[in-house]
């Protein structure tokens, strides 16, 4: 089979295609330490505000996100698809702290919201379920 035969109209050739390339993906992902992982920063935060962030090149909000002994940090996110400003404030969410700044626009990001892309690229966030503490460590 040629690789374009892969997206041919044939159903099985096209579920043949995704699931091999999905195996291939994690046969040649790399594997990380405990210690690695340990050095990602993930911890619970409450949305305190959202407003719009029309500099941003995609659709995006500014977040205020209250991570309790970490302080409240500012971030932007591509996750109007799903949400709407009026709905996010009060949501407990995951971020990564320990991230160095970075500029989008005209806007410094403080750390990096967390989320997973739909089958069309859309941002679901990654919330929480019961309440935790602000600044809880994801264990």
């Amino acid at each position: 089979m040629t690789f374009s035969g892969c997206f041919s109209a044939n159903k099985f050739e096209r579920k043949w295609w995704s699931e091999t390339f999905i195996l291939f993906t994690f046969a040649n992902m790399e594997t990380i330490s405990w210690n690695d992982f340990e050095k990602v920063d993930l911890r619970a935060g409450t949305i305190l505000e959202v407003t719009d962030f029309p500099e941003a090149r995609k659709p995006a909000y500014k977040l205020k996100v209250d991570f309790g002994p970490h302080g409240i940090l500012q971030s932007s996110a591509q996750i109007t698809r799903y949400y709407t400003r009026e709905e996010l404030p009060g949501r407990q969410i995951l971020g990564v702290i320990n991230f160095p700044k970075k500029q989008i626009a005209n806007f410094m990001s403080e750390f990096l919201v967390t989320g997973l892309a739909d089958e069309n690229g859309d941002i679901v966030l990654t919330t929480i379920d019961k309440p935790v503490p602000n600044g809880s460590k994801l264990i």
